[in-house]
């Protein structure tokens, strides 16, 4: 059994995110699941109060919710702290620096048991920041590779006041080819599945391609995107 991605926009952790989440929840085989959230792309702001905000929220829902508290490099190689993801059903990387979080992961102890536990059938969901690293590539100005467990997509987060026209044009012969790059609203979000993605919770997702975009709402499938989960 493989696991599934989730690829957030934003805002995680707030009313307004449960229809989303609970989508999350229900790819879980688990009466009262495990959740482990992650905040190290908060590091640079208040990691401790992104990890008790999704310990609340989670808990709320009636999870047994943890942190991860793998903050920097020498954390995401502590066998300690990394083996915390090995019994999580629902591994969730916060918002905060993209590039910190990018920095943190790459190549670690924690990105191989992030890896392992999808392969077991946990599901591994990114808010943001969180989303963005997931993909193949990100963008911060320019185009830099990210990790790839969702090949051939990136992420725009926060996309809910963008105008798809212009952002279509602005990437028309500027993102890598054959890339599809997803605009994901806030408290909105994707998650892979046996038969591809769909879009859940209470905003829209556009998908932008060199033919143009798409915009969906919660429930709708969508067109393929590389990998699915299937890591």
């Amino acid at each position: 059994m493989t696991g599934r991605i989730a690829l957030v926009g934003g805002g995680e952790f707030r009313l307004g995110c449960e229809p989303m989440d609970r989508a999350l929840l229900d790819a879980v085989d688990a009466d009262r699941p495990r959740v482990v959230i992650l905040p190290t792309a908060a590091a640079h702001e208040n990691p401790g109060k992104a990890a008790r905000n999704g310990i609340s929220y989670f808990s709320g829902l009636g999870c047994d919710a943890s942190a991860l508290m793998a903050i920097d490099s020498a954390d995401a190689d502590d066998e300690a702290l990394a083996s915390r993801a090995d019994h999580a059903d629902l591994l969730y990387l916060t918002g905060g620096s993209p590039r910190h979080l990018l920095d943190v992961l790459s190549g670690s102890l924690l990105l191989r048991r992030i890896l392992m536990a999808l392969r077991r059938g946990a599901v591994v969901a990114g808010s943001s920041a969180g989303a963005m690293v997931l993909g193949s590539y990100m963008r911060q100005g320019g185009w830099a590779p990210a990790l790839g467990l969702v090949e051939g997509a990136a992420v725009l987060p926060h996309h809910e006041n963008s105008d798809p026209a212009a952002v279509s044009k602005s990437l028309r012969g500027n993102a890598p080819a054959g890339l599809i790059v997803l605009g994901i609203d806030a408290m909105a979000g994707i998650l892979s599945g046996p038969d591809g993605w769909r879009a859940v919770g209470n905003g829209n997702v556009t998908a932008y391609t060199d033919a143009g975009y798409e915009e969906y709402g919660g429930g709708v499938s969508l067109p393929p995107i590389g990998r699915s989960g299937d890591v």
